[in-house]
């Protein structure tokens, strides 16, 4: 067992180990675009930070009256994703410097995205984390992406860790509200800071108001090993 007991790590992927909302962007234009929607804006893509593709794509059918299917927009946001994917993918320094101080502790992690599992083995693969990140759950896999706590709660049981020994990092309001309703406590580090005060943030057991500015790796792992202490 580590020095910090129990404890196991259950992170989101896009926005908070690596800055991929650049290329979700990207993909969701390129997406919209060729099915009759050519103004599609990052503000209109910040309403979407932190949902699964899966949700997503089901919510740009009611918002904008898309005739696809959508299985197929779904199929093509992937596609588009994974191309853009392969080419750029930026991991944050402090997070994977937190990556290595946890495995360096034996400490049991996970991802838990929104993303497809093709899109999360090849950006773990490509950015070398999955050396680290091995336990990997999509939301594709579990009956409702986050704000649901499906894809958390599967994690868990993956790791065998209760969800009340989970720590829980995340960028968005979504994946927030899923830990808290996992019973897991959460991480929380805004991609959009504009957002920090959004209700489901306020569950968090750590705010980082200023987001990845603000999160550095040893403080995050002090800060760790003194609730595991006060545990």
């Amino acid at each position: 067992m580590s020095d910090l007991g129990a404890l196991s790590v259950i992170f989101d992927l896009d926005g908070t180990l690596v800055d991929s909302e650049p290329n979700y962007y990207e993909a969701s234009r390129q997406t919209l675009a060729g099915h009759g929607v050519p103004d599609y804006t990052w503000a209109d893509n910040e309403a979407y930070v932190g949902i699964g593709n899966q949700d997503a794509t089901r919510l740009w059918k009611e918002r904008y009256g898309l005739s696809a299917p959508a299985e197929d927009l779904l199929a093509e946001l992937n596609r588009r994703y994974l191309e853009i994917a392969r080419t750029r993918m930026p991991v944050y320094p402090e997070m994977r410097k937190f990556v290595e101080l946890l495995a360096a502790d034996g400490v049991p992690m996970a991802v838990a995205s929104g993303s497809s599992p093709e899109a999360i083995e090849a950006i773990l693969t490509g950015t070398g984390l999955g050396a680290y990140l091995r336990t990997v759950v999509s939301a594709e896999e579990v009956p409702r992406g986050k704000p649901a706590p499906d894809v958390l709660l599967e994690a868990a049981r993956r790791l065998g860790a209760d969800p009340g020994d989970c720590v829980v990092l995340e960028d968005a309001a979504p994946g927030a509200a899923a830990a808290h309703a996992a019973g897991m406590r959460c991480i929380a580090v805004p991609y959009v800071a504009a957002q920090a005060g959004m209700p489901e943030f306020a569950t968090a057991a750590l705010l980082l108001r200023g987001g990845q500015t603000e999160f550095t790796a040893q403080s995050a792992y002090a800060w760790l090993r003194t609730t595991a202490r006060s545990r």
